[in-house]
């Protein structure tokens, strides 16, 4: 598979995106281990090439995966993280919204890319590609990010089963 950083179609489709000066504010923030900047790219490209196979709308695909966590916030407690997680698709699609012309699929995109756990329901298939290949990343990021912990959590559950079996 080829790479955002080489793709030239994919690199016009965000080029103004990308270039926008608060989008360029997402470098800052860590999100999942890395920075909302890269993770919102990450999401967009397989997003984008998923959809292109499938020979669905892959622009507004790239577009809608690209902004669905443009939102610049400070979240500095576990309370606040939590909460941001049902309550950040709103704040970026009225961020999205403030900077940029949207379509209804790329809104539908952005408002529904955390469903089951918001209940905006994915009204398109590109906004289904979005969310399931934001999950996927998401996990992805968060298990090198808390490696440690999670292979510490998994050993003690093995230990409880092999307790409980006894």
């Amino acid at each position: 598979m080829s790479s955002h950083k080489t793709d030239l179609e994919y690199l016009n489709i965000i080029n103004k995106y990308i270039n926008n000066e608060n989008f360029q504010q997402t470098k800052d923030i860590e999100h999942h281990g890395i920075t909302r900047f890269e993770h919102s790219l990450k999401v967009s490209y397989y997003s984008y090439k998923v959809a292109k196979a499938l020979k669905l709308d892959y622009k507004e695909t790239a577009i809608g995966g690209l902004l669905h966590d443009f939102f610049i916030s400070d979240n500095k407690t576990n309370i606040e993280r939590v909460e941001s997680v049902f309550t950040h698709p709103k704040l970026a699609l009225k961020t999205a919204e403030n900077e940029f012309d949207l379509t209804t699929k790329e809104k539908d995109m952005i408002r529904s890319h955390m469903f089951p756990l918001n209940l905006s329901v994915p009204k398109y298939m590109e906004s289904w590609i979005v969310s399931l290949t934001d999950k996927c990343i998401a996990f992805g990021e968060l298990s090198l990010k808390f490696r440690f912990k999670v292979k510490y959590a998994y050993n003690l559950l093995l230990l409880f089963m092999i307790g409980v079996i006894k």
